[in-house]
């Protein structure tokens, strides 16, 4: 099949997009307001976009708090969400008010982060601490405005639990990281395979 992704006339019963952009990596982003309330939601539109310096960028359907408190601070902070946390994570998506805190509501505890004001997740096993670089709302190509923000941060201080480390590595399958497919889907990373880049 084809169909004009600008019209959206797929034919199907959900829209297939999601589902071609799959596995997404989970960017569980905790920010804190300028009044001091926390805030903790999972964003599927999230990756790394750099190495050098470090960056990375999460995409937001709506302004929500994450973006505001990101605009009202600089800061925010990446979690890494794994299988065991999966409930938390999913309890954490819910749409509560602006002064309800997520951290409480999954039941996580929120532990200071080093280099920035936003707490990290305690359960989590990695957290990539943020400065914020940019908030761009997005535009399609029309040049209309579309209720999507990006947030570009660069990453200033790395967690990681000692406990996740073998052999000066991390093992993502030991750990089943989660990430997000189509429609209501997920998966845990479990299987992982090594290839070496060809040379010239």
């Amino acid at each position: 099949m084809f169909y004009d992704a600008v019209k959206g006339e797929h034919g199907l019963a959900h829209n297939p997009f999601k589902a071609i952009i799959a596995p997404r990596p989970i960017g569980w982003i905790s920010t804190i307001s300028r009044d001091g309330h926390v805030n903790l939601a999972p964003y599927s539109f999230f990756n790394g976009i750099c190495d050098t310096p470090p960056m990375v960028m999460f995409a937001s359907s709506g302004r929500k708090d994450s973006i505001r408190n990101c605009e009202e601070t600089g800061e925010f902070v990446c979690n890494l969400a794994t299988l065991a946390l999966k409930d938390q994570m999913n309890r954490s998506s819910a749409p509560v008010a602006h002064d309800v805190d997520e951290f409480k509501l999954a039941g996580l505890t929120a532990v200071p982060s080093r280099m920035v004001a936003p707490p990290r997740v305690g359960e989590s096993p990695a957290a990539l601490e943020c400065k914020l670089l940019d908030i761009i709302h997005l535009a399609d190509i029309d040049g209309r405005p579309a209720d999507q923000y990006m947030a570009l941060g660069q990453v200033i201080g790395v967690y990681i639990d000692d406990a996740v480390i073998r052999d000066g590595m991390i093992d993502v399958a030991e750990l089943q990281t989660l990430a997000r497919l189509g429609y209501m889907d997920y998966t845990a990373v479990r299987d992982k395979f090594a290839m070496t880049r060809p040379v010239e």
